[in-house]
């Protein structure tokens, strides 16, 4: 395992949920960890979380805006001088509708957080990355069940995710000159603010129409598997894990 000692991460989305579980668990590794996100107050919730285990930064930040992922990168960068670590973590989805009822800018709007914000974020790590002493750093995209295997009317969050697998793929190939490993984890099932619907009133929508609660795991489990991931050396990559409630519907027919 590399030691996480005086090494620097950067989790977006980390005010809640996965993000939150991503940030305490590489706190508790001995990461510094900056917590980006657009909502300050629970940015600063997270920090107060771990300041018992690890230090960490609360930056605000818009992934559907350019200009403010480059001054959350310019803040890394002007702060501790290099990154070791970016989870690229925030995400959304869009209303369950139907498919011909999307609307382009439901459209966008997830690309823009799902693809774009990731994509961008990505190109500021490399260039921080390529250029720092030692070289190399690894970036973790936050994937989906989803990459997969859709749900009903989730074409926009789908196509998303499944776009990400091949970013990952793509920043995986074109970094290994610069001494950059990516990977993806794809999350099923966490139990966060986003999954509540998955456990109250009718439950979710299943592929033959039907309504039903489904299992969900502590978004712990994920933030551990992140933190492994980030352990390794560079020389080692976990290129896809799976991490999803044991018992939700995605192996075999439901």
């Amino acid at each position: 395992m590399a030691d996480a000692t005086n090494k620097i991460a950067l989790v977006t989305g980390a005010g809640t949920g996965v993000g939150r579980a991503a940030s305490l668990a590489l706190m508790n590794a001995g990461y510094t960890v900056v917590l980006a996100g657009r909502r300050m107050e629970m940015l600063e919730e997270t920090k107060k979380l771990g300041d018992n285990v690890g230090k960490s930064l609360c930056v605000s930040a818009d992934m559907t805006k350019p200009e403010s992922i480059a001054a959350l990168f310019a803040k890394v960068k002007d702060t501790y001088g290099r990154l070791d670590v970016l989870f690229n973590n925030a995400g959304m989805g869009a209303p369950p509708v139907n498919f011909e009822d999307l609307t382009l800018e439901q459209w966008q709007a997830v690309v823009n957080t799902n693809l774009t914000g990731p994509f961008l974020c990505t190109q500021h790590a490399f260039r921080i990355m390529k250029d720092q002493n030692p070289r190399g750093g690894r970036i973790i995209n936050n994937g989906s069940i989803s990459a997969h295997a859709p749900r009903p009317f989730s074409s926009a969050y789908t196509s998303t995710k499944h776009a990400i697998t091949g970013l990952t793929k793509a920043s995986n190939l074109d970094g290994r000159m610069y001494d950059i490993a990516v990977g993806q984890v794809d999350i099923g099932n966490a139990a966060t603010p986003m999954t509540d619907r998955m456990v109250a009133g009718p439950g979710v929508m299943q592929p033959d129409g039907t309504m039903k609660h489904e299992p969900r795991m502590d978004a712990k489990a994920v933030g551990d598997a992140v933190a492994y991931m980030a352990s390794l050396p560079l020389d080692a990559n976990v290129l896809f894990m799976t991490v999803m409630a044991t018992k939700m519907p995605f192996v075999g027919r439901g």
